[in-house]
């Protein structure tokens, strides 16, 4: 919008409009000066709304919103004397405020960012009951439950859609480094750790021990800050409460004693690994960090995403035709390696889409496992019925995963819902199949059963149209 404005200025006066620089005015109308300069003050809050990533009762939010009601009223206000150049001028300045003041709406309201805020209010109260209230009470143990829970709603955070909006895309970025960083920091409680030595085993442990209980004491205070749960600290307070801390263990002399600078060590490696998540505060406005179109780590991941694309290719190719002389296990493995040193650098989305793409060559290596396995299977006459019954639907998932390996379309398509109820039908004859005891029997249905869940989830992930 700001484009357009700028052109018919241009086009109006015969210069390009220089961004609220001096200029020469003494030959233009006063009103037209007037609409430059408002002109030039939504050149500075266009930017500001369209990457605004919060919600309607957020302080910036009203603040955006109140510039642009003031600007509103007072493009009303500017007199154009009935002349159609001012008119026209005051009428692309007024669609200018109208669209950013409906655009600051949008990025407020938009599902996605409503979603996201629903996921967030989910996960406080996830850290409120299982960290920060135990925690008050003088509790200090963490369930698996909480930590199986807060990767669920990570997971379910990554999957939120986007559809490549800057502001939607900067506040699930906002939301997954905080869980990230509470879900480190929790994971971190639940490792076991040396227990606090004696303060009679050497003169320095009793000051170890003293900041040992206000380092736990400032984790529980970086969860609740991390989580919009505490309104009392700042990221920039609990740096400076735990900087000191290392200026004091620095200072303290353990020398002789390998078992209390151990101690020391451990309790220093602590606060660094709370340091870590206190700059976070302007880290959501680094465009880096949360479009990722551009990211080294995805530049990466998707060029190994597009070998292994060939290599399915290949590989379905052969299966067509019968063969299996093409068998790039080796070369597939390797790019497993890879993808294990690409470098997420915290960042949940990077490491999302690394897992997505293990996902998928895993789903090549498998379906020549099983490929292979078939073409070696000799059945002897002592075999038990049972076990060729496994056996028999193993063919078939073969025969499903190579559809779904090459299935290119949407859940809403009749050959995914029809690949989804064969592979359902599959899971049910396995169900049906009776070991009569035979160990052999059970363990490979019960290996089956595993495969043919993990083809229906690798069909889901195909389909879920999941977004950086």
């Amino acid at each position: 919008m700001c484009a357009n404005v700028f052109g018919v200025l241009k086009s109006l006066f015969g210069k390009p409009f220089d961004g609220g620089k001096r200029m020469d005015t003494s030959s233009q109308h006063p009103s037209m000066t007037r609409l430059q300069e408002m002109q030039g003050e939504l050149a500075t809050l266009g930017p500001q709304v369209g990457t605004f990533s919060g919600l309607q009762s957020d302080r910036e939010y009203r603040r955006l919103e109140r510039e642009l009601n003031r600007l509103q009223v007072e493009v009303d206000q500017v007199e154009t004397e009935g002349r159609p150049q001012l008119q026209q001028a005051r009428k692309l300045v007024a669609q200018e405020v109208e669209g950013l003041l409906r655009h600051l709406e949008e990025n407020a309201t938009h599902p996605s960012r409503l979603a996201i805020e629903e996921l967030s209010c989910e996960a406080r109260r996830l850290v409120e009951e299982g960290v920060v209230a135990p925690q008050r009470a003088g509790a200090g143990e963490i369930s698996d439950e909480l930590v199986d829970a807060l990767q669920e709603l990570v997971l379910r955070l990554t999957q939120v859609k986007t559809g490549g909006r800057v502001s939607l895309r900067k506040a699930r970025y906002r939301a997954l480094t905080r869980l990230c960083a509470v879900q480190e920091v929790v994971e971190g409680r639940t490792r076991q750790l040396t227990l606090p030595l004696s303060d009679d085993t050497h003169t320095a442990v009793q000051s170890i021990n003293q900041a040992m209980v206000r380092v736990s004491a400032v984790r529980s205070q970086l969860v609740a800050l991390l989580m919009g749960l505490s309104s009392r600290d700042s990221c920039t307070q609990l740096s400076r409460v735990l900087t000191e801390l290392l200026v004091e263990l620095d200072a303290l002399d353990v020398s002789g004693n390998a078992a209390v600078r151990n101690y020391r060590k451990q309790v220093v490696e602590e606060i660094n690994a709370l340091l870590k998540h206190l700059d976070l505060e302007g880290e959501g406005d680094d465009t880096r960090r949360y479009d990722l179109a551009q990211n080294d780590s995805i530049r990466e991941i998707e060029a190994i995403r597009g070998r292994v694309s060939q290599l399915r290719e290949g590989v379905l190719r052969q299966n067509e035709v019968g063969e299996l002389a093409f068998r790039p296990k080796a070369e597939l493995q390797g790019l497993l390696t890879h993808l294990d040193q690409v470098d997420t650098a915290r960042n949940p989305c990077i490491r999302e889409a690394r897992r997505r793409a293990v996902l998928e060559v895993q789903a090549v290596i498998t379906f020549l496992d099983l490929r292979e396995a078939l073409a070696r299977r000799c059945p002897g006459l002592q075999e038990h019925p049972s076990h060729g019954a496994v056996w028999q639907v193993l063919t078939s998932l073969s025969e499903l995963q190579a559809q779904v390996l090459g299935f290119d379309g949407k859940r809403v398509d009749k050959s995914y819902m029809l690949l989804e109820e064969l592979l359902t039908k599959q899971l049910l004859a396995l169900d049906a199949v009776d070991p009569q005891g035979d160990e052999m029997t059970k363990v490979a249905r019960k290996q089956a059963v595993k495969f043919a869940q993990n083809i229906l989830s690798y069909l889901d992930m195909k389909t879920d149209e999941w977004e950086y």
